[in-house]
């Protein structure tokens, strides 16, 4: 049973502007996100198995069985400071149901404590790992991800595809992807803000250059990419940044599906089973993924 809009609100404004506060340190940080984790929902039948692909811990999720093999490598949001497998459980869940997928729920490195490129590196080993010891093909894999790990989720894709890696389909859900981005129409909105962000993405870069299309692949080729998805809201900070990517993605003729919707705010996918807008965004987010990996999918037997 989903809860009252007013009442997610209400009790998500508090994680919201404690933990995503400039000032907090990333290791409070996480400890205040993590602590709202507490009242997720996950569907019934939903099976967690703790799992290490790619030298990484991750959460293997599924719900129910799966009658083909498909996959979904899931990249967390949070700044690359922040989030965990655990907090976005209910996320993993709710898309392995849509998706018909196993869904692979990965630990990557944090900063500040690990600089660019180790998110990517993870994301990277982890894929390849899904290939060679889990019997996938990369056409049966999508790779999904919120806010910093919708970034994240493309830079791995690039790589992968020009290793003859190329996924199956992208999940980009409110995508940051130029870290170092300062055009904003708006300093914050519901979740996050210009200052937070600039200090997270400050952790995350380290030496590398804010051009660097692993950084930020807003500035990379484009070409060649799976089909994507891109949620997004019109009231969320990186608004404009993401139909600039959109646009960019299109113009580099990739399949793009641009869903804005005015009852979404920023990553409002971490709370599905809990808000009905939430729960309903990963279905759609699920159903694109199941199709694309099923029109693209390779004869396999995955285990």
């Amino acid at each position: 049973m989903h809860l009252p809009r007013w009442l997610v609100v209400a009790g998500s404004v508090p994680f919201y502007r404690v933990g995503l506060h400039h000032r907090v340190p990333p290791r409070w940080g996480r400890r205040i996100m993590e602590a709202s984790g507490r009242t997720m929902r996950i569907p019934a039948g939903t099976r967690v198995e703790q799992v290490t692909i790619g030298a990484r811990p991750a959460e293997r999720v599924t719900v129910g069985a799966t009658e083909r093999p498909r996959a979904v490598l899931y990249l967390h949001g949070g700044g690359y400071t922040l989030g965990s497998p655990r907090l976005y459980r209910a996320t993993a869940a709710h898309l392995s149901r849509a998706s018909g997928s196993v869904v692979f729920n990965l630990d990557y490195r944090l900063a500040p404590e690990h600089v660019f490129p180790a998110a990517l590196d993870d994301a990277v080993a982890a894929f390849r790992d899904l290939v060679s010891e889990h019997g996938f093909t990369p056409s049966q894999i999508a790779i999904a991800g919120d806010s910093a790990g919708g970034g994240l989720a493309v830079a791995a894709a690039r790589v992968l595809t020009d290793q003859g890696m190329r996924p199956g389909a992208l999940g980009l859900l409110s995508p940051w992807t130029d870290p170092s981005d300062e055009t904003f129409s708006r300093q914050r909105d519901f979740v996050t803000n210009v200052r937070w962000g600039r200090k997270s993405a400050a952790h995350y870069r380290g030496t590398a250059d804010h051009l660097d299309s692993g950084y930020a692949p807003m500035h990379g080729r484009l070409d060649g990419l799976p089909p994507m998805l891109i949620h997004c809201s019109p009231v969320e900070v990186l608004h404009a940044q993401i139909h600039r990517f959109a646009e960019r993605a299109s113009s580099e003729q990739v399949e793009v599906r641009l869903v804005a919707h005015d009852r979404w705010w920023h990553s409002i996918h971490v709370l599905a089973g809990t808000l009905r807008e939430a729960t309903d965004a990963v279905h759609d987010v699920g159903v694109f993924l199941r199709t694309h990996l099923d029109a693209a999918a390779q004869p396999a037997t995955a285990r």
